[in-house]
């Protein structure tokens, strides 16, 4: 017991480290116990801190902010409009036109299949393909389940979506125009010094407001590109298979790979093994390559860099927690837990007695999407 209160004594003495362990508790606390209820807050927030990144362009030429705010605004609806009016209908189209052709598809992958046993027939047996088959077959009965309960439940989530296509942009509009308003009122309920909490929280600011817009940008220039290409050598669903390619680099390393399977299978039962085949291939194989070598570098030079062992068991743990959120996130948030490590002070600081200075009362330890 002596062990743990010296341990304790160590690295909790500083009232600093002791707001900025409660401050981290909070924060954690209510995003797990009332995440859902507040889901379309917390998706403002990463919305606005998308924007803010243009509002401050606007204001760096000396537009007045609300004006700044109002016109960013207002593109971020005409942005929206333009995805559910002429992407969304696509996409459902496309979905809807894959699940009827699935059949088709495994019929024809079958045969191929059956094939294998008698050209090599030391390789693989006609028992372990009828086996593949089954387990095949099995996967698409379990799919046609789940797009039937999602039917079933299609009418509440209609009315929650709608709910959130209202709250959503009202609470941007809010968080945009009155952001040194809403820090400035949680500022006035934090304790004096908390320069400990204020370092980490500058760091995380910085690297959570370039990871989103970053990564905004990633998904749309991946998506672009990527339906570009598969619209140019005519492979089916190219609307619906570009956007999964756009959405896998929210996942670091797992997205790539697993999106690879259904553009290769979906090319490979369009064309067989033949010469577009492989074109697409090595399209599909450049556009990855400069995704991870050119455009990350680019658009995430500033934020910190994490080993790929570390990148992984934050989506796995974060991912575990908060679901599909949580795996949006992992990268920014395993920088916060990096940034507070960071920040942390060592034994041997506190001896020598830390900074206790108050942060400045203008909001600036605290200013959002900076």
């Amino acid at each position: 017991m002596q062990v743990l209160s010296d341990w304790f004594r160590r690295h909790f003495s500083d009232p600093q480290v002791m707001v900025l362990a409660v401050s981290v508790a909070g924060i954690v606390a209510v995003v797990l116990l009332l995440g859902d209820m507040l889901l379309p807050v917390l998706a403002s927030i990463v919305i606005a801190y998308l924007l803010e990144g243009f509002v401050l362009l606007l204001a760096r030429h000396d537009w007045p902010r609300l004006l700044a705010v109002t016109v960013v605004f207002l593109l971020f609806l005409l942005f929206v409009v333009l995805v559910l009016v002429g992407v969304v209908p696509l996409v459902y189209r496309q979905v809807s036109d894959l699940v009827q052709q699935l059949p088709q598809m495994l019929a024809r992958g079958q045969h191929l299949l059956m094939a294998l046993p008698e050209r090599y027939p030391e390789l693989v047996s006609a028992a372990q393909i009828d086996a593949a088959m089954d387990a095949m077959r099995r996967q698409v009965v379990g799919y046609g389940q789940t797009l039937v309960s999602v039917s079933v439940s299609s009418l509440v989530g209609v009315i929650t979506l709608l709910v959130y296509l209202f709250l959503t942009p009202l609470l941007v509009f809010f968080f945009l125009k009155d952001k040194h308003l809403i820090l400035g009122w949680f500022q006035r309920y934090l304790p004096r010094h908390r320069a400990v909490a204020g370092s980490v929280w500058r760091d995380v600011d910085r690297q959570l407001s370039n990871y989103v817009r970053g990564k905004f940008w990633e998904i749309l220039i991946v998506w672009a590109v990527s339906f570009v290409t598969f619209s140019g050598f005519g492979l089916n669903y190219a609307m619906l298979l570009a956007l999964l390619v756009g959405l896998s680099v929210i996942i670091p390393y797992i997205g790539a790979t697993v999106v690879t399977v259904p553009v290769l299978l979906i090319a490979w039962f369009q064309w067989g093994w033949g010469a577009q085949f492989l074109w697409l291939s090595v399209a599909y194989l450049i556009i990855q390559t400069l995704d991870g070598n050119v455009l990350v570098p680019l658009l995430f030079s500033e934020v910190v860099n994490l080993h790929p062992v570390a990148i992984i068991v934050a989506i796995l743990v974060f991912g575990g927690i908060w679901g599909f959120w949580g795996v949006f996130f992992a990268i920014p948030l395993a920088t916060v837990v990096q940034a507070i490590l960071s920040a942390w002070p060592r034994p041997a600081e506190a001896q020598s007695g830390p900074s206790a200075e108050p942060t400045p009362a203008n909001g600036g330890d605290v200013a959002a999407g900076g």
